[in-house]
Order: structure tokens, then sequence, then C-alpha cells
């Protein structure tokens, strides 16, 4: 029977349980260099770069890797500690066949996976991942002694990854007067974004620069923000800046301590694109996008769709529609005018502008946007149950959006990755939301 490996973001796990096994890393080396080095011209070797982020796991990953995609006879070149995005900007910029990201994002450090790009600095297409996935499922060989690919180590990856992001800031701007935290989660941009600021003209006071290979993501970052807040505070800083681990993620503070999502900051992006004058056609968020951003986004006169959530199917229709501007709450940001990905640094700097370029505070650029109460809640379900067969749960799901009348939205989804079934209830007014959230999920059987 064929093993599906990817997932929406690559492959990923706890180390030490498969998938995330010395042997099989080794084995996808060697699988993922046998398909991407098929449209190499004759005489010519096909290269990739593998970065990664700050685990400890790290280190074993790397090696189990290239010595798969030597033993396929591609040529690896490592970056060392690298952003996800820049792994993807190198990869193109050094005309590459295919870029590795040795990466969990902003999962603890018990966990890693592998993300791959291509040689555009984008997400593998799904006939690539399914290419390499057929190549798994046959015995790995190795090329003859002669064909073996060799290691490179590539000189100054951060320097040029830093040039590169503070090239999308505007040529007529810069930073001088600001005072920035930047918390970098004790990850992959420790050593990039408080630089790429700094370089611009703004003070810089970094936190969640020392990783020691466990503590990565850990009280630090976008997904963990007090330690920002708390900073910012501390030293009268005019913003705050929290990456993830990967640093594709941004999360905002202003002065105050009030932290703005990625939902706010797309708002941010798209008003400041049609204010400079830029075609923009539409936006494109995620099935958990804040209602109150999508009528914010539709009451600027720009169109606005929903993806599956996760990042690469923004990315997938953002390219359908030849759309710019997309995200998710989570601080997922792809501004496709600057990058093939999502950003975490080049969303800020693109914030930075906006706030630049109209004088404006983050408050003030959102004074229009009052985000609706979002009630979550994950129910664990019991094996075999049928939800979309259920008819009490869609009876109650019809009741509640009868009762909203299109002043609120549910949505009803299962995990991809464990028994559980999500129910979000979006409203204006909270308590609503969430006794509707909870006569939904207790129809649900449980475990």
């Amino acid at each position: 029977m064929k093993k599906q490996y990817f997932g929406t973001d690559g492959i990923r796990g706890e180390v030490g349980q498969f998938p995330i096994v010395p042997e099989f890393i080794m084995r996808l080396g060697y699988a993922a260099g046998k398909v991407l080095s098929k449209d190499a011209k004759p005489g010519q070797r096909s290269k990739v770069l593998i970065g990664k982020d700050t685990r400890v796991s790290g280190y074993l990953l790397e090696a189990a890797l290239e010595a798969g995609f030597a033993a396929a006879g591609m040529d690896v070149m490592l970056c060392g500690p690298m952003p996800t995005p820049g792994v993807a900007y190198l990869t193109k910029a050094l005309r590459l066949s295919a870029g590795v990201v040795i990466s969990a994002s902003h999962n603890p450090y018990q966990d890693n996976g592998i993300k791959f790009f291509s040689a555009k600095g984008d997400k593998l297409s799904d006939a690539l991942e399914l290419a390499i996935e057929k190549e798994l499922n046959k015995p790995m060989g190795c090329v003859n002694s002669e064909e073996l690919g060799k290691a490179f180590r590539l000189d100054d990856a951060a320097g040029r990854y830093i040039e590169f992001c503070k090239s999308t800031f505007p040529g007529d701007l810069n930073l001088k007067g600001l005072k920035l935290v930047v918390d970098c989660a004790n990850g992959a941009a420790y050593h990039t974004a408080p630089h790429v600021f700094h370089e611009l003209g703004a003070e810089v006071i970094s936190i969640g620069i020392g990783p020691d290979g466990r503590n990565i993501n850990d009280g630090f970052g976008a997904t963990a923000p007090a330690a920002l807040i708390a900073k910012v505070k501390e030293v009268g800083a005019d913003l705050g800046i929290a990456l993830d681990g990967d640093a594709d993620r941004l999360q905002m503070v202003d002065a105050s301590g009030r932290l703005f999502n990625g939902d706010e900051l797309l708002y941010v992006l798209a008003k400041d694109r049609l204010e400079r004058g830029f075609e923009l056609g539409g936006v494109v968020g995620t099935l958990m996008t804040n209602l109150a951003v999508e009528n914010a986004i539709k009451a600027l006169g720009i169109g606005f769709e929903r993806a599956n959530v996760g990042d690469r199917y923004v990315l997938e229709l953002l390219k359908q529609k030849n759309w710019l501007i997309g995200g998710e709450g989570s601080g997922h940001l792809l501004c496709l005018d600057q990058h093939s990905t999502g950003d975490g640094t080049i969303a800020a700097l693109q914030v930075l502008a906006a706030m630049s370029q109209q004088k404006k505070t983050l408050v003030e650029l959102l004074d229009s946007v009052s985000l609706f109460p979002q009630v979550l809640l994950n129910v664990k379900f019991k094996s075999g149950y049928d939800w979309k067969g259920d008819q009490a749960l869609i009876q109650q799901i019809a009741r509640v959006e009868a009762d909203l009348k299109g002043r609120g939205r549910v949505l009803i989804r299962a995990s991809g990755t464990e028994p559980v079934l999500r129910v979000m209830v979006e409203t204006a007014d909270g308590d609503i939301a969430m006794s509707a959230a909870k006569s939904i999920a207790h129809l649900v059987p449980t475990l």
C-alpha cells in the first residue's frame, strides 16, 4: 500500500518517531534527489540548498539528508541556521534545483520536519510531491562513485538574505527614530532579523536570540507574545516584532502593549497598497480569517476570497487569481510583489513602510476594523464518528447559522492529524458566540 508522507507543510513529526528518523530522512533525500535532478541539462550537476532552524535535531537530519542527496548524485550546499523564507530566496537567487528547510516552524523542539522549495523559491507542486512519494516506495540505491554528489558550505548566507530583506523596504524611507523590540523565538532569525531593522536605522532591542537547541519557541516568539509585550513596555519601545521559530510568521505589538495578529496586519497591507495605486484585484485569507477583516477589505472595494487553512493554500489561490496579498491570523503573510513565500521579516517591513508613508499608528490604520470575537472549541471524538453524516449536528449548525442571519458565521472542520473536531463560531457578541459553539460541540460524541 502506497503511503502518503507529505502534509500541508512538508513532512513533520516527533524526532525519533517515524518518519522523522535518520534512515527515512536519508531515503527522502535520495528520492527527492532522483526526482529533482531529472531536469538537469547533460553534463550539468543539480544542486540543492539545505538550511535549518536551531533545533538540536537539525544536525542529525542535515547529515542524513546530505547523504541521501549525495547518493542520488546531487551536490549539496549547506547554509546552517536560516529562516525558511531565506532558503526560498537563496534557492532562487543562486539558480539551484531546489531548497530544503529542516524545521517544525512554531512547534516545540522535540518536533522537526522537512520542507521543500522549487527552483522558483515556492513550495513544491502536488505533482512533484507525489513523484517523490512514489520514489520513496522503491528501494534506495546509489549512483556510481564518479557521479556522487559533493557538499559545500555557502559563505555569508545570512548576509545575502539580510540584504535581500532590506531591498524590499522603500529606498526613500528609513527607520531612524524608531525603537523596536525584535523577538526571534530563539529560532532561525536570531542572526538575521535584528540586523535588518538596525541597518535600516532603527534602535533595536533583541530578545529570543540565545538558541541552545532546545529553547526554540519556548516562551518567546509569535506563538508566545507575552515576553514581547512585557519588553516593549519595559523599554518604552515604539513597536514590537515577533517571529516564530523559522521566521515565516509575524505578530506585532504597539507601545501600549496591544497585540496585532495576522488578520489585522493583512488589512493594513491591503489598504496601503490600494492607497499607493496598486492594482490588487483581491486579497486571500483563510477559512479562519476574521469576518470583520473580510468586511473591511470588501468595504475598500477590494475582492476577498478564502482558502483552506495553511499558507500553502493561500499561495495557491493567490497564484490562481493572479493577486499579490494574502495571509492568515497566525501571522503567515504573503506579499508576492516582494517575495515568493511568506516572510515574517519582510511582512514587518511592509507594515512599517505603510505606517511611515501614511504617518499613522497601527491603531489609526485599523480604525475601521473591530475584530469579531471568535470562539474555537476543539472536541475529541470517538473513532469512526462521521460528523458530516450526523443529522442532529447538521441541524443544530443550520439553526445557529439562521440565528446569526449574516451577522456571523460557523465553521466546522476536522483536524488532519488527530480525532478532533474544531467548532468555530464568530459574531460581534462574544457571549452569543460561546453559547452557539457549545450548543454544537455538546452534540459530538466524545471519548
